[in-house]
């Protein structure tokens, strides 16, 4: 069978994560043939001074034969999509492309082609105000890490291109394979595209005192343990109210919405490292049962707990099916 076509767009000031992890993705997998467009043909300079080499340039290129067109992000963009030869190009691949895919900021040479109309697109998340208000004709949603609208495919920022990449190979080749080349490449778990740009580490700021430090501490100690603002006073050595407030001051989030983010990833990583049954990652993460875990996983991440675990998961362990499966299906 003939390889599949992936055509990779890059600029000067682009970013060359962007570029090299979803290469890696689809090399990794196999039967896939990258190749890697610029301006011109020769050294394309990223924006962190890292030089690549763009094999062929858009002047002699043949935009037709492109099976996936991915356009990487970076500083750069914003002059990179004010040339004309570059866009027309770039819409002219995606013309007989079966998929359109974008990292990054590259969302906005995509626009630029005249490809997003009406379309729900994501990027990341420090460009979701410049992408709404120069592109009102296009549906932005900065939550997701990735977002697919038709053959559109859209992703935030930098590794995101990585899930995004993994999602597109699964498509192709199935779950498996793309299970197994985050095995390969060691990557620490292979993201839904709905689950959240924002983790604890990344939306939570760090406490500026003791005692709200103490309360934070509780909490990552044990996420299933009580964390009601009482509790929580306890440990901070002050007053519900008092902490209340300087929590929410020093954290940006209230207590309790803290106390149920810290449980969510808590459950995601319980879903993707063993065994347990859905209702039993429930009690233990704090939400007593499973269907409100299941309805804070909608709500949060926008898929059902044993969603997330199979798409997370290979179907099969080393021992043949995994013996949860049934009780995912009745529990979440």
């Amino acid at each position: 069978m003939t390889d599949r076509r992936i055509v990779f767009v890059v600029f000067d000031g682009f970013q060359p994560l962007d570029l090299t992890g979803p290469h890696e993705v689809f090399h990794s997998a196999g039967g896939y043939a990258c190749e890697v467009v610029g301006p011109r043909a020769g050294p394309v300079r990223s924006a962190s001074g890292l030089v690549m080499e763009a094999a062929h340039g858009v002047d002699a290129r043949d935009p037709a034969g492109t099976d996936t067109l991915v356009v990487v992000g970076g500083h750069g963009v914003d002059r990179a999509r004010r040339d004309a030869e570059l866009v027309a190009w770039i819409a002219a691949a995606a013309a007989g492309a079966r998929r359109v895919a974008s990292v990054c900021s590259g969302v906005f040479l995509l626009a630029a082609a005249g490809l997003l109309d009406a379309r729900r697109v994501t990027t990341h998340w420090a460009r979701e105000e410049q992408l709404t208000r120069e592109h009102p004709e296009v549906r932005v949603d900065c939550d997701p890490i990735f977002v697919r609208d038709g053959r559109v495919w859209t992703s935030a920022g930098v590794t995101a291109g990585m899930d995004l990449a993994l999602a597109l190979v699964e498509d192709d080749l199935g779950r498996d394979a793309a299970h197994e080349v985050a095995r390969r490449l060691v990557l620490f778990l292979r993201r839904p595209g709905g689950q959240s740009q924002f983790s604890v580490a990344l939306w939570s700021r760090q406490p500026a005192t003791d005692p709200v430090r103490a309360a934070v501490t509780a909490i990552h100690a044990d996420p299933g343990a009580r964390h009601d603002i009482a509790a929580l006073a306890a440990h901070a050595g002050l007053s519900p109210r008092h902490l209340q407030r300087r929590f929410t001051a020093e954290l940006g989030v209230p207590p309790a919405a803290y106390v149920e983010r810290v449980r969510v990833e808590a459950a995601q990583r319980a879903l993707t490292d063993g065994d347990e049954p859905v209702d039993a990652i429930a009690r233990r993460c704090g939400f007593v049962t499973a269907e409100t875990l299941r309805r804070t996983f909608h709500r949060r991440l926008g898929v059902a707990p044993s969603d997330y675990r199979a798409r997370f998961r290979s179907t099969t362990g080393p021992s043949g099916p995994r013996a949860d499966s049934a009780e995912e299906g009745r529990t979440a």
